[in-house]
């Protein structure tokens, strides 16, 4: 795993109780894709957490987003996220 996909892990476990996570990169997928931007990521957050099941989705998505808001302005291009 990168120093920054750790990163983000880090800064997710910190702001949110969970159980498990799982970041994955997918942004080699989109290489040729009309706005594609190699210093960008698309990632896919896979999260185990009791606390984020217990709000409705979008409150749980918004959560994520609100931690990762610098992220999202300057290094992250697409955000999957799959709550169980």
């Amino acid at each position: 795993m990168s120093e920054y996909l750790k990163q983000i892990e880090h800064k997710i476990k910190k702001n949110i109780s969970l159980e498990e996570i799982k970041i994955i990169d997918n942004s080699s997928k989109h290489a040729g894709h009309k706005f594609y931007d190699k210093s960008k990521f698309h990632l896919s957050l896979r999260i185990k957490s009791k606390y984020l099941n217990q709000k409705d989705k979008l409150s749980a998505q918004r959560e994520i987003f609100k931690v990762l808001k610098d992220d999202l302005k300057e290094k992250i291009h697409a955000l999957e996220i799959n709550i169980k």
